[in-house]
């Protein structure tokens, strides 16, 4: 099983600048790639300070010359945010300035609060659509000469330029949860990202199995990859760990926040959640953090991800977004580089 990163800049209050924020994304990235991981992913979203990432093909192109080994993808565009001609010549540039170390993965989006800007009148059902049909066209758009009469887009023949470095497109993962999503991935060829959210492992297995039976259902088709992400901390100790479990509660309240669009928002921020509404909600306790997501010492870390390797997960991707500090990211970042990632490379 292979470990990659995944990670965004995060702006909590207005206190912190936008360009330090960045240096200390960049930074997490460097320690990714000086410390072997395989890859590093970073996605789309838009006029949200709780994730900054208006173009994630914008920052691959400024890691591209900032790291060396590790493959770069996007953890994912929004399809239904994206022209395939658009997406196709975009990605293809990408690929070329990132020497071939581009992975796209694509998803029909998750905030109703993005749709309401830039589709108005968008719900998840038809964004999921629109994916279904922007994949199969920026395809052909790669391979050139190709015209599209679909029910979201048309256009007359026409081939990217440029075209992607590697042959014949770079890696596709789709973000899939239910599934339909699965079988749409399996029978197009592409990889897939499933994320269990503040969900525990039962939910991991289920995610695994609906792989499968999609890889069942298409046996003409080479069985793809499959990539687990999840919110992990390796901690120091007892005192640490629990602090860390905290803070992933915090932050999955604000992420409910957001995804129920219900609170007011000014300047891209979220109104402020009371401490005292964060401790009543049992669902995102910080215990149900620590029992559900991977949270705890390096041999506890470990013996989870043991479990993820031997469902058949090909990747597992250190979801690393928080709200925690820098140095608390950092220090749990390199804790796992130097004391889990050894154990599967033996």
């Amino acid at each position: 099983m292979k470990f990659s990163l995944f990670v965004h800049m995060e702006r909590l209050d207005p206190s912190q600048d936008h360009k330090s924020l960045y240096e200390e994304f960049v930074a997490l990235c460097e320690i990714a790639d000086k410390g072997g991981m395989h890859a590093i992913w970073t996605g789309e979203h838009h006029g949200m300070e709780f994730t900054i990432a208006p173009n994630p093909f914008v920052t691959i192109a400024d890691l591209a010359r900032r790291t060396k080994n590790v493959r770069l993808g996007t953890g994912t565009v929004i399809a239904p945010f994206w022209h395939p001609i658009k997406l196709a010549g975009e990605a293809a540039m990408t690929d070329l300035i990132c020497d071939g170390r581009l992975d796209i993965g694509i998803a029909r989006g998750a905030y109703s609060f993005e749709y309401e800007r830039l589709l108005p009148g968008l719900d998840a059902w038809s964004a999921g659509q629109r994916m279904r049909e922007l994949i199969p066209a920026v395809k052909g758009i790669w391979a050139g000469d190709y015209a599209h009469e679909g029910e979201f887009w048309k256009f007359p023949a026409t081939t990217s330029a440029p075209k992607p470095l590697q042959d014949p497109y770079p890696p596709i993962w789709v973000a899939a949860r239910d599934p339909n999503s699965h079988e749409f991935a399996v029978a197009n060829g592409c990889n897939v990202q499933v994320t269990p959210l503040w969900q525990d492992d039962e939910e991991v297995r289920s995610l695994m199995a609906r792989f499968n039976d999609a890889c069942a259902k298409n046996t003409d088709i080479g069985r793809p990859k499959i990539m687990l992400l999840r919110h992990t901390y390796v901690g120091s100790d007892e005192a640490d760990i629990a602090q860390a479990a905290h803070e992933m509660s915090v932050y999955y309240n604000y992420f409910f926040a957001w995804f129920k669009n219900e609170k007011p928002i000014k300047q891209g921020l979220i109104e402020r959640i009371p401490d005292e509404a964060i401790a009543a909600n049992a669902m995102l306790s910080g215990e149900a953090m620590r029992r559900n997501n991977v949270v705890g010492t390096a041999d506890a870390v470990i013996a989870r991800l043991k479990t993820y390797e031997a469902m058949g997960y090909d990747e597992y991707s250190f979801w690393i977004d928080t709200g925690m500090s820098f140095e608390r990211k950092k220090a749990s970042l390199e804790r796992f580089i130097a004391e889990v990632m050894p154990v599967f490379a033996e």
